[in-house]
């Protein structure tokens, strides 16, 4: 098995607000998804925020992982977007 095979990339960005971390963080504690590094900055009131994330441990599919952060970004106004590790790394192959 590759080495990011139980890694997943997580993109949020939107309008800056309160608990934009906490809602994300939340959702993903909640099907055992931890977070192995964040990166979050705010350009000009827009929040953008990166997340390396550990699925192994996950007690859902990760299309259903995508579908509930869509959800959740839809609920509070931001996109969510979750890829597979592996993905990357096939972009990165020559």
């Amino acid at each position: 098995m590759a080495p990011n095979s139980q890694n997943a990339v997580i993109t949020v960005v939107g309008r800056d607000r309160v608990g934009i971390i906490a809602a994300v963080a939340g959702l993903l504690a909640d099907v055992q998804v931890n977070i192995k590094d964040i990166s979050q900055t705010i350009l000009q009131d827009i929040f953008t925020m990166i997340m390396l994330v550990d699925i192994r441990s996950m007690t859902i599919g990760i299309l259903e992982l995508g579908e509930r952060l869509e959800q959740l970004g839809e609920t509070i106004g931001i996109s969510i977007r979750v890829q597979h590790a592996d993905i990357f790394d096939t972009m990165h192959r020559i």
